[in-house]
């Protein structure tokens, strides 16, 4: 396995724009295995020992084909960022054209679904490959902007030779990721770019502020769909006796009837009318409703026997947790932070407290707020898994940990300690 020295370095706070230069013998330093003038970026470096890893070929990448028509049509029907593109081609097409810039938009996959601005940097595009339907994500392209904040899941912009791929050193792209404020699941990617000689300083700060007045637009239409929700459920609920709520499809709480409400429920990932279990609630009844569902909780009381907990971090994107029992199964899509506790809860079974946990993820034991905060939420949606005083894994619950064959896909968004620590 190559590893690459990685590290703070002169470029992570020199404006590494104005030394097309030096970028380009730090990446040929460091690729051969020499001693570079200058450590790259940290960001920089850890991507390019990940794309390294998965053999990557630094003179031209490699190209998995372009999506076909219909497929890339039936992406931008599934994904909620069509509905928001007017926003972002507001804020940015205009501004990228003028600079003779493009802007792209990815889905979750780095496949890109929609593409505008000047005409001859996407005819100078259309020659890289950088095409609707290709995919850029790090293991086709190797280190670029938008794969690169597909895995860190940060701003990133990536300038002429800090690009993996030695055919793309004349651009300069700076994206930035794009969640869905309803369940915080990662859509895609917004990018800027274009030649590396037109490069702007702002560029990077106005593509992040505009894909924030998006995630706000996608977060007021949520919320309107809310109230639309509450309005006609309301007098469903007004005729039922007992304990019950409606929420929408991601489980944000509409309206209630029996019971203290709560924002939000923890929905199973794959959600069904009929009898389930759902940890937080105990034995439930659903039933759906326009936009959402109907729950009828039966009894407060969680079945005996749900005591099996698989964390399925397998995959690089996407983590899971499975608790199971007599009363069945229920998997949910975590967070990246919820995936970090239960990871480092996983590895210690005999528990942590909350300056421990701080430790392990941030580093710094007294951010003990942000970590019981967060372990507050996970314990609602795990009630009965989940104890605390020092936070672990309840007792008599059965525990797997399911990792991914290559250590570098740990959770590879993860600046953890902990996390960096057990990918060696």
């Amino acid at each position: 396995m190559t590893h690459l020295p990685i590290g703070t370095g002169r470029l992570d706070g020199l404006d590494v724009h104005s030394s097309p230069h030096l970028l380009a013998s730090v990446r040929e330093a460091t690729l051969a295995g020499t001693v570079p003038p200058e450590r790259p970026r940290a960001v920089i470096g850890a991507s390019w020992s990940r794309v390294l890893h998965q053999g990557v070929d630094p003179d031209v990448g490699r190209h998995n084909g372009l999506l076909g028509t219909d497929e890339i049509e039936h992406r931008r029907r599934s994904s909620p960022i069509g509905g928001i593109l007017p926003v972002l081609r507001e804020g940015l097409v205009s501004v990228a054209d003028a600079a003779w810039h493009i802007m792209v938009v990815t889905d979750a996959d780095g496949r890109l679904l929609w593409r505008d601005g000047s005409l001859a940097v996407r005819k100078s595009a259309d020659r890289l490959g950088f095409a609707e339907g290709a995919s850029w994500a790090e293991d086709v392209v190797g280190t670029n902007a938008i794969g690169t904040a597909l895995v860190t899941r940060a701003p990133l912009q990536v300038h002429s030779a800090e690009h993996f791929v030695r055919t793309h050193h004349g651009w300069t792209c700076a994206a930035a990721p794009l969640h869905d404020p309803r369940d915080g699941r990662l859509l895609g990617v917004v990018d800027v770019s274009g030649p590396a000689a037109t490069l702007h300083p702002a560029t990077l700060s106005l593509v992040a502020a505009v894909t924030r007045v998006a995630e706000a637009e996608l977060r007021a239409r949520h919320w309107a769909a809310v109230e639309g929700l509450r309005a006609m459920a309301a007098p469903i609920l007004a005729r039922i006796g007992g304990q019950a709520l409606a929420v929408d499809r991601n489980g944000w709480t509409a309206a209630v009837t029996g019971m203290a409400p709560a924002d939000r429920v923890a929905l199973p990932a794959a959600m069904r009318a009929g009898s389930l279990w759902l940890p937080s609630l105990g034995m439930c009844t659903a039933e759906p409703l326009p936009g959402g569902w109907l729950i009828r909780v039966d009894g407060r009381e969680h079945p005996p026997g749900a005591g099996r907990v698989v964390l399925d971090l397998s995959r690089p994107r996407t983590a899971t947790v499975t608790v199971s029992g007599a009363a069945g199964s229920w998997t949910q899509t975590l967070s990246p932070r919820h995936a970090e506790l239960l990871f480092v809860l996983a590895l210690h079974r005999d528990g942590r407290t909350a300056a421990e946990l701080a430790g392990d993820l941030f580093g710094d034991r007294s951010r003990t707020v942000t970590v019981r905060a967060e372990l507050s939420r996970l314990r609602r949606n795990l009630a009965g898994v989940l104890a605390h005083r020092p936070y672990r894994f309840a007792e008599g619950v059965e525990v797997e940990l399911v990792r991914p064959r290559d250590p570098l896909d740990l959770l590879p968004h993860s600046v953890a300690p902990v996390v960096l620590a057990a990918r060696g």
